[in-house]
């Protein structure tokens, strides 16, 4: 299927076509057609499965068919970094359209919005929290909405925006489309849906809670003393280009982004103590490459949307495995592949147990790394206790065990051998790869 083939107005598909793209993703394939039917939705994909363009390109086809008095379209996000690429993407498909649009979050001021609000919108693109400050001030009508999305709805629930979402979706229409998007379905999300979308046609593309086959998972455990020393490691000898580093704290991220600045690497943190004029400028020199490392805590980085980033560091062992599945979810999108790397102590390692029995997949140990923990060995009792099929793959550090699809090199994007890379003669040295080697050389050369 292409996107020619799924009737969008011509002003919407030559913006689509402009961009490069011919082929819609799984969820696009699925969602285009029902929205434009006028249907719910109530969608289930993973981060990358390009979510965004399944319902803005839908809208701006309706908005490039029909002239009504706005506004017309509501989309709500968990942050304002997710409200902004979301923004993006609605100007990079309209470009061709005639609408307007307005982004409404926190940490700036309110003047510029309301303005806009003021002279007229179509499209308004915001998160709950500062929506609900423009209505109590009267500044916004939802009277005209002929549309709502709910994007990141699971984060959304995380975050404690359920209520101030009802409140708002109680000013809408009753009769209306409503575009319902989450990552993952806990049954929370399915209360919360069920309450607000009307014969919904469900459409999913991946397993709820699973991890992206497009990315390359490695498990290193070590002690929490040395963790930063092994972190500096990697980035100095293993890995080469943009790094997106997750931390559990707003605290913890602004510490290891000094460390790292410290140690000569360019570094910086993202994180909701930041003003938004922080956020956005540590968050645009990550993507323009003048940052090499951005350290993020898991709210802040759900707004980051880099198709060619190859790496991603769980610096701390998240929570939850829908949060793990969030966090390697930045990188092996749009098909491309990445490697998803997690620094695990001995105390972490329960936690890692349950995320991998929730992803249904047992994460690659690098074992015998510089920076090793006894503790991270498997015993002999161990072994005994563990069924042959559930135990976890041990490799030595620099040592791959199989070729990634579609590539000549463990983690490569389409051969460039970007990522890990193995050569024959070292695969039993036990040795980490060098800057000197082909595996260096190969990076560099992309």
């Amino acid at each position: 299927m292409t996107f020619a083939q799924l009737h969008l107005h011509e002003r919407v598909l030559a913006a689509v076509q402009a961009e490069g793209y011919d082929t819609p993703t799984p969820i696009q394939q699925q969602a285009i057609p029902v929205v434009l039917d006028g249907k719910d939705i109530f969608g289930c994909a993973q981060t990358g499965t390009g979510k965004t363009a399944a319902f803005a390109l839908p809208i701006l086809h309706r908005l490039a068919e029909t002239i009504e008095k706005g506004p017309r379209v509501l989309v709500l996000a968990p942050t304002r970094e997710l409200a902004v690429q979301i923004g993006d993407s609605f100007r990079t498909y309209g470009r061709n359209v005639r609408f307007r649009q307005v982004l409404v979050y926190g940490g700036v001021s309110m003047r510029p919005q309301i303005d806009a609000l003021r002279r007229g919108v179509d499209v308004i693109i915001a998160t709950p929290g500062r929506l609900l400050d423009l209505m109590e001030q009267r500044a916004v009508r939802l009277d005209r909405i002929e549309t709502l999305v709910l994007d990141e709805a699971d984060r959304m629930l995380d975050m404690g925006f359920i209520q101030p979402i009802r409140q708002i979706i109680a000013e809408m229409p009753e009769k209306r489309q409503t575009l319902f998007f989450s990552a993952t379905i806990p049954d929370e999300i399915k209360k919360l849906a069920s309450g607000i979308l009307t014969n919904p046609v469900n459409v999913s593309v991946t397993p709820v809670s699973s991890a992206t086959e497009t990315v390359e998972q490695m498990l290193y455990v070590v002690r929490k003393d040395n963790k930063r020393a092994l972190l500096t490691h990697l980035l100095n000898e293993d890995l080469e280009g943009s790094v997106l580093i997750f931390t559990r704290t707003k605290r913890n991220a602004d510490r290891v982004a000094k460390d790292l600045a410290a140690e000569g690497i360019r570094a910086e943190s993202l994180h909701g103590d930041k003003s938004q004029m922080a956020r956005q400028r540590a968050l645009d020199n990550f993507k323009n490459r003048k940052t090499r490392v951005l350290v993020a805590t898991d709210i802040a980085a759900r707004g980051i949307d880099i198709d060619t980033l190859p790496y991603v560091i769980n610096y701390d062992v998240p929570d939850t495995a829908e949060t793990y599945v969030h966090r390697i979810g930045r990188t092996g999108r749009a098909g491309s592949t990445g490697i998803a790397l997690t620094l695990c102590t001995p105390d972490e390692q329960h936690e890692m147990r349950s995320i991998e029995r929730h992803i249904r997949r047992q994460i690659t140990r690098v074992q015998h790394h510089e920076f090793s923990s006894s503790e991270s060995r498997p015993t002999a009792h161990q072994e005994r206790r563990e069924p042959r099929n559930s135990d976890p793959v041990y490799l030595q550090h620099g040592s791959r065990e199989r070729t990634p699809r579609g590539g000549d090199g463990y983690g490569s994007r389409d051969g460039s051998g970007r990522g890990y890379r193995q050569e024959t003669s070292s695969s039993s040295s036990g040795q980490a790869p060098r800057r000197g080697s082909s595996y260096g050389r190969n990076r560099r050369s992309r």
